[in-house]
């Protein structure tokens, strides 16, 4: 039986409830991107994500209008772009949260704030009340400061998150983790959250959730772990952490062992199967140059996604950046 939710508070529908479009930003900050070679770099994964989602939904580029006239021809006939200002490309962190509240969209804002001041962000903490003013959605504030890239959800009530994402200075100064946990539940129509400490300070994000461990349904999970974790690795044990907490609270959870072999071996390099996209018809997943490990991939992502097409992209680009295709995307659920 489908739960039912407070009619008075949002609800955000799972992401794999039918899309609208998918909404991406053009990632063009020097601030950000210093060498010109990584701006590219960057700019061609986002494309090649975009098209690819673009086979299967609509897809919305959100740019600065001066940038428009070069990203045009690049893109497919199915991406769109707003003249919406962007500094770089992870709209999964600044875009618009869309929820259902008194049963019209809007946007339940969680305000993006650079990671806790880690990264310039002058026009994208402005993108989520730009997108929802032109849609003419009303921004419901959620008094948190953080990144939906840094919570997961079931779209049945329950939630996941790395307590290291949303705790401290410089994200939510005075707010304990009950509070911030309550603030969650009610920002997305949800009555429990399983909480892991994660990692602070050792990368950007403060290890988001989405990274490690996404829910495809209720009471479902499908992880990212390394095959030999390290002892000494303080994020291979946070993830062993977050996997028995998960199973202690009575999920089902179904691991996708790390690549051995990746074409990239930095050591900061994020290479996560577990950082996909589910679009209307498609799972949309990074590939990262071990063949047997991105098949066996392909393979967890069609047993829990089954009436989807799996399409793995190189977007190796992000995974220096430390995320992934999950991380540059964010849905409007179909109205």
């Amino acid at each position: 039986m489908a739960k039912t939710f407070e009619v008075s508070r949002p609800y955000v529908p799972p992401e794999e409830a039918a899309h609208a479009l998918t909404f991406m930003q053009w990632p063009s900050s020097r601030k950000v991107y210093r060498e010109r070679w990584a701006l590219k770099e960057a700019q061609d994964a986002i494309l090649r994500i975009a098209n690819a989602i673009a086979d299967f939904e609509p897809v919305v580029m959100l740019a600065d209008a001066g940038l428009h006239a070069k990203v045009r021809p690049q893109l497919a006939q199915n991406v769109t772009l707003w003249d919406v200002p962007t500094d770089d490309l992870w709209c999964r962190d600044s875009g618009p949260l869309f929820a259902w509240h008194n049963r019209a969209l809007c946007v339940s804002h969680i305000q993006f704030n650079g990671w806790g001041g880690k990264q310039v962000h002058g026009s994208d903490a402005l993108v989520a009340a730009r997108v929802a003013e032109r849609l003419g959605l009303d921004l419901l504030p959620s008094g948190l400061s953080g990144e939906a890239g840094g919570v997961e959800h079931d779209g049945q009530g329950l939630l996941m998150a790395h307590a290291s994402s949303w705790l401290g200075r410089s994200r939510n100064p005075g707010l304990s983790r009950n509070d911030i946990g309550a603030r969650l539940l009610r920002a997305y129509g949800a009555d429990q959250i399983i909480w892991s400490d994660g990692v602070a300070g050792l990368d950007i994000t403060d290890y988001h959730i989405d990274s490690l461990a996404r829910f495809t349904g209720a009471g479902r999970v499908l992880m990212n772990l390394p095959q030999v974790p390290d002892p000494e690795d303080p994020f291979h044990q946070a993830a062993l952490r977050t996997h028995d907490r998960l199973l202690g609270a009575g999920l089902t959870v179904d691991v996708i062992a790390e690549p051995e072999a990746p074409r990239v071996r930095d050591l900061d390099f994020v290479a996560s199967y577990a950082n996909y996209y589910v679009c209307n018809g498609a799972v949309i997943a990074a590939q990262f140059g071990d063949a047997e490990y991105d098949a066996a991939a392909a393979r967890a992502l069609a047993k829990h996604f089954p009436d989807r097409a799996i399409v793995q992209l190189e977007v190796d680009a992000l995974g220096y950046l430390g995320g992934g295709i999950h991380c540059a995307t964010q849905q409007m659920p179909q109205t």
